[in-house]
């Protein structure tokens, strides 16, 4: 006859090994990374600030999203064979969200910064980059350095929470930083006499000097700094190895570069 405890053992043991079985089922079913969860999903979710041109841009008239990175993003999705969703996020919100899982990844002219990278990781960069002036033509010779720019009555013009603001923050100590949180209108704040000029990404500062006559980038070849763009992803290897590959084809084959050039003409 078995003892009372040989009996309870041998239910406690029924249990785990139906906990065990219960576990192993929903493991199986759940995806184990980014990259199946997506593939499952048959969406892939992109954030994107929309103000951030010739990277990102909420056109006012179509109300949809356009620039270099909205169509790598596309590609991007293609490739997956998913649909592409885009979710508009800010700046100062572009980690919170995608920590909050509002998006698979962040596109759109996002500069590596080490900052970033200790909550997440990037891309291989596709774009060497760094941070110049823009102002009012005829005045490139009064900013050409970092010295002439930091002294009392320059008024440098910044967008909020991200790398511009930190990096003036950072280099500027007798400048007047002024704040203005609308970065698809910025450039009038310069135009209209408002600021003397904005420190921004080399790339951007060509693009502004294409489109709004009156507007000179600082010698954009030449910038202040040294930095990347890359695209901006979760901690997840698995995910960060496919998007990794997938640019790297892009880059390659061209397709980066045709697509560049449709938007900076």
């Amino acid at each position: 006859m078995r003892s009372k405890r040989h009996v309870v053992g041998m239910f406690v043991a029924a249990i785990l090994l139906s906990a065990i079985g219960l576990l192993s089922t929903a493991s199986a079913a759940e995806p184990q990374n980014r990259l199946d969860a997506i593939l499952a999903r048959k969406v892939l979710r992109i954030g994107t600030t929309g103000d951030y041109r010739p990277f990102s841009y909420l056109n006012p008239d179509t109300k949809a999203f356009e620039g270099i990175d909205i169509d790598m993003a596309k590609s991007l999705a293609k490739a997956l064979e998913v649909e592409a969703q885009f979710v508009q996020t800010t700046w100062s919100n572009l980690m919170p969200d995608l920590l909050a899982d509002k998006y698979d990844i962040a596109m759109g002219g996002v500069s590596i910064s080490l900052e970033r990278q200790k909550q997440a990781l990037f891309t291989i960069p596709y774009l060497i980059d760094g941070k110049t002036a823009v102002t009012r033509c005829g005045n490139e010779k009064k900013y050409q350095t970092l010295a002439q720019i930091d002294r009392k009555g320059v008024r440098v013009v910044t967008n909020p929470g991200g790398t511009n603001e930190r990096f003036d923050r950072a280099n500027l100590t007798k400048a007047a930083i002024e704040v203005y949180p609308d970065n698809k209108t910025i450039w009038q704040q310069i135009l209209e006499g408002k600021a003397d000029l904005m420190i921004t990404d080399a790339s951007e500062t060509r693009f502004w000097q294409k489109i709004h006559p009156g507007l000179c980038a600082v010698h954009p070849d030449k910038p202040f700094n040294f930095s990347e763009k890359a695209y901006l992803l979760p901690r997840d290897f698995v995910w960060k190895a496919f998007v990794d590959q997938w640019l790297h084809q892009a880059i390659e084959t061209k397709e980066y570069r045709a697509i560049a050039a449709h938007w900076v003409k």
